[in-house]
């Protein structure tokens, strides 16, 4: 079995470094490849993509050397078998509250009779096997409520996950607090690193999507492995912003 760039890389270092991309644009991907990045994220929840944009870049980065993962607004397993079937490395499956939904974002990966992925294989380079292209799956499940974190157990104790991905904005939302203030707010904190500690028990990667350098350097102390810095378009802000104040 020939695994994902994603399982090499986390098989190899303590932590993994990703960037994101909103956007249709090839540009992001290679340019987070080149400074170093080991992974970067497709965004069909927020992001102004859907699963057939994503699919089709995914084709194209056949050959820049980083890890995927999409993010997924749901367990539905169409738009997640076509991420997959375009060579994805993992999903991301957003808003999870329960070890129920978490199981349907795992069976959404799986080919019958264990789950319910329909088979279609785009990229040739995949093979043909079904059991190889489960196998080279990671699914990861947004835990980002009040109701995920009283079922962060439960939902870590299912079957076939790879790991848990915390979404600190809604989860700062969802426990009384500004977005702003998920990085500062102690319950908001606390509730960062209990989840962070009950995947690691699990013997799953704890991820964050941190947004920034410092809240990932916090990010990293606690524990998690797989660590979101910033989008392509945060990314060209903060560098714009930079080359101007330079000039000035």
């Amino acid at each position: 079995m020939t695994a994902s760039r994603l399982q090499d890389t986390l098989a190899g270092t303590e932590r993994v470094w990703g960037g994101w991309v909103v956007g249709p644009t090839i540009i992001g991907p290679e340019e987070f490849a080149a400074a170093g990045y080991d992974y970067v994220g497709f965004d069909i929840q927020h992001g102004y993509l859907d699963d057939a944009d994503v699919a089709l870049l995914l084709r194209r980065m056949e050959h820049v050397p980083i890890a995927t993962a999409v993010r997924v607004p749901s367990t539905d397993p169409a738009p997640i078998g076509r991420v997959l079937d375009a060579g994805a490395d993992a999903v991301i499956v957003a808003m999870v509250d329960s070890a129920e939904q978490a199981a349907a974002s795992v069976a959404a990966t799986r080919y019958g009779p264990a789950g319910v992925r329909s088979y279609g294989p785009l990229r040739a380079g995949l093979g043909r096997e079904p059991a190889e292209h489960e196998a080279r799956v990671d699914v990861f499940v947004m835990i980002e409520s009040a109701q995920a974190l009283a079922a962060v157990d439960e939902i870590c104790a299912v079957g076939g996950l790879a790991g848990v991905y915390v979404g600190p904005a809604d989860l700062a939302l969802s426990l009384g607090h500004r977005p702003a203030d998920a990085w500062t707010a102690p319950v908001v904190q606390e509730a960062i690193a209990r989840i962070a500690d009950s995947a690691t028990a699990a013997g799953l990667i704890a991820g964050v999507h941190a947004g920034a350098g410092k809240p990932a350097k916090m990010a990293a102390e606690l524990g998690f492995r797989m660590l979101t810095l910033a989008s392509e378009s945060q990314a060209l802000r903060h560098g714009a912003a930079e080359i101007l104040r330079e000039a000035r």
